[in-house]
């Protein structure tokens, strides 16, 4: 027999198939450390810092940062293992990466913005003039008494 797995003389594969559920427990516990890592992050230590005054909000940014970093890396694990894009030539993973990008870009841009104009509204709202009951000058003309 060669060295292809043959099931039919127009079919080959190239990879016999996988023996074992070895690589379905590396996944398992990669994910899992990833997971309490993140769990430990957000629950046991940021929990504990919001409101003291002595903790920077910095510190706070940080950690949201690295969980976000970390929910990356797992969606990144995912995606190659799960969806066997690991396995795929690089142009084929580059047709999907780079829109999913794109639309996190897309997604960043849009907060950045509404955050913005929010900003913006609470800044000029406080100076403009409080509203007050006005007669219309039409009214006036037509023997509305004052």
């Amino acid at each position: 027999m060669s060295e292809h797995a043959v099931s039919s003389p127009e079919i080959t594969f190239a990879h016999p198939p996988a023996e074992g559920t070895g690589r379905i427990w590396k996944v398992f516990w990669i994910l899992s450390v990833i997971t309490i890592v993140e769990l430990v992050l957000g629950f046991g230590l940021a929990k504990d810092w919001y409101g003291d005054p002595e903790k920077s909000s910095g510190l706070i940014l940080f950690v949201k940062g690295v969980i976000c970093i970390l929910s990356l890396a797992k969606a990144f694990y995912i995606v190659g293992v799960f969806m066997h894009l690991g396995d795929e030539i690089k142009n084929f993973v580059m047709t999907i990466v780079v829109p999913l990008l794109l639309f996190i870009w897309f997604i960043a841009a849009f907060l950045w913005d509404g955050d913005s104009w929010k900003n913006l509204r609470n800044r000029y709202q406080e100076k403009l003039p409080a509203k007050t009951e006005q007669v219309a000058p039409a009214a006036k003309e037509h023997g509305a008494k004052d």
